[in-house]
């Protein structure tokens, strides 16, 4: 065990934890922020996507020990209230069935954005590759981050 410090949505949290836990399991059970998911463990599914010094990371691989003072934003970074465009534009496409995997799908659909506001299919498909839902909402997550891309232009 080790004392470790993480910057989770911009507050710093001093931790107790082995250097090999997953990122997901700090930020979960020892931060107590329980919106970003366990899907798989081993970095396929994409349900743990967490913004890793404003990248997209699979949070249940990456060590604890890999992320002291580094800048980590989960689900519910990205807004209080649901007011971020992306979040947005799930609701408005009504894109969650079973909503496990969202957290995760709109987190690398917030950090495409980010850097790309006007996303080609092409470019969808590649930031959104191997973000698995096990519903199949795939075509309204495609519609929800166009619908996003469009808001965020206007604004």
């Amino acid at each position: 065990m080790a004392s470790y410090t993480l910057q989770v949505n911009g507050k710093s949290y001093t931790i107790e934890a082995d250097p090999q836990m997953p990122l997901l399991w700090a930020i979960r059970d020892l931060v107590g922020l329980t919106g970003t998911k366990y899907g798989c463990g081993i970095a396929q599914c994409g349900a743990c996507t967490v913004h890793f010094n404003g990248m997209p990371v699979r949070s249940c691989s990456m060590p604890v020990s890999a992320a002291v003072n580094q800048k980590i934003t989960t689900i519910e970074g990205l807004s209080d209230d649901n007011s971020h465009p992306v979040q947005q534009a799930w609701i408005a496409e009504q894109v969650p069935q079973c909503g496990y995997c969202q957290s995760g799908q709109i987190m690398a659909a917030a950090a495409l954005l980010k850097k790309n506001n006007n996303p080609s299919e092409k470019e969808i498909d590649q930031a959104m590759q191997g973000h698995i839902c096990r519903c199949g909402t795939y075509g309204r997550i495609r519609k929800a981050i166009k619908t996003a891309a469009v808001n965020m232009q206007k604004a």
